[in-house]
């Protein structure tokens, strides 16, 4: 869940710290050291403390180094000055424990716990041993609890931004992938015909023109839903309507489509709608691109619970070329190129359907769809 996160601890915050260190930690050198006279103990503790500040300020860079140094520090100031307690053992850990991976911390709880808990145990402070052990915990949970927090959200960010991604790879596919298709295949039915029949060729130069400026447009509106600042997001979508202008398309381009509607579409959600329409038109522009079919099927038959969709060919039935395979429900991809598939996949999974595409028995590719008009629980 974390990987890739990496937390950083800002300039000003490690200036803080160091600055609530010295406050917390200079006044101890006022205290009455044991084991060791006045000057002396004083002496001693003074790079301690010095060590403790300097530690706090690199920690970011050398989180490991400076939790050692912290620790040694810390037991140190223990023993000339058992009234202080650990000090500033239980920030650094904590912060430790917030820097790096858990498994990566746990030597650093170990150690704290011997670091915190010893000076005391020595002394035979058995109920104070004791509370530094759980402020130990507590501050290495609190720590590691922080990372997990920032961790998660880090991915669901992550994965939010990984999800518009696609998409918007989705939607450029669909809008641009079927006009430049048709595009395509008239500019080329316009130049094997330009010397023997010209008005052939410019009927093909027409209809290409025809299909940019509908790219353009669906690229515009596009665009608009895409843009930081919001736009104009509620341009009409293709719906169920559309499917007979796009049986006409794709007929003027040379692969006659049969289109057979059963039902009424009127109570089917927008969403579906948009989804059918995308997936009716991706098989159609594979066929056109890579079947070498001389004709196609499309039925659409909407039901009181959900809408099915058959897209059939009679070309070549390997799939090659345009990414063609089963979907949700349905088993593994039978193809292995290109996006076809995939976007129609993921148009069928938007909505709780299953998609199958594969060779027909009776020859061609088929591809069947079924789409619910409400989300299945």
């Amino acid at each position: 869940m974390g990987e890739g996160y990496t937390p950083t601890l800002p300039r000003r915050w490690r200036t803080l710290l160091v600055t609530a260190a010295i406050v917390v930690t200079v006044p101890l050198l006022a205290a009455e050291p044991v084991l060791l006279p006045l000057v002396a103990g004083r002496l001693v503790a003074l790079p301690l403390v010095l060590a403790q500040v300097a530690a706090l300020w690199w920690f970011a860079a050398r989180p490991r180094v400076c939790l050692a140094v912290v620790l040694v520090a810390s037991t140190g100031l223990q023993v000339l000055f058992p009234v202080f307690g650990p000090g500033l053992l239980f920030v650094m850990l904590c912060t430790f424990a917030w820097l790096l991976p858990a498994a990566e911390t746990v030597w650093g709880l170990a150690a704290a716990v011997v670091a915190a808990c010893g000076p005391a145990a020595a002394r035979g402070s058995w109920g104070l041993a004791a509370l530094w052990a759980a402020a130990v915990v507590l501050a290495w949970s609190w720590g590691s609890l922080g990372r997990a927090s920032g961790a998660r959200r880090f991915a669901e960010r992550r994965q939010a931004v990984l999800e518009e991604r696609a998409r918007i790879a989705r939607e450029l596919h669909d809008v641009l992938s079927h006009t430049v298709s048709v595009m395509v295949v008239q500019a080329a039915a316009a130049d094997d015909v330009f010397d023997v029949d010209p008005r052939l060729a410019r009927q093909a130069l027409r209809r290409t023109e025809q299909a940019g400026r509908q790219a353009l447009t669906e690229l515009r509106w596009f665009l608009r839903t895409v843009r930081a600042d919001g736009g104009d997001d509620t341009a009409p979508q293709p719906t169920l309507d559309d499917v007979g202008r796009l049986v006409e398309t794709v007929s003027e381009a040379g692969l006659p489509v049969t289109l057979t509607r059963e039902g009424s579409a009127d109570d089917v959600p927008p969403v579906v709608q948009l989804g059918a329409y995308r997936i009716v038109q991706e098989a159609l522009t594979n066929t056109l691109r890579h079947a070498n079919a001389s004709r196609a099927e499309v039925l659409i038959r909407v039901t009181g619970s959900e809408v099915f969709l058959r897209v059939r060919d009679d070309g070549r039935g390997d799939g090659r070329g345009a990414g063609r395979g089963i979907g949700r429900g349905g088993g593994p991809p039978t193809g292995t190129g290109g996006q076809g598939i995939v976007g129609m996949r993921e148009r069928a999974d938007l909505v709780g359907g299953q998609l199958l595409a594969g060779p027909h028995a009776g020859g061609g590719f088929e591809v069947t769809g079924k789409l619910p008009l409400r989300e299945p629980a």
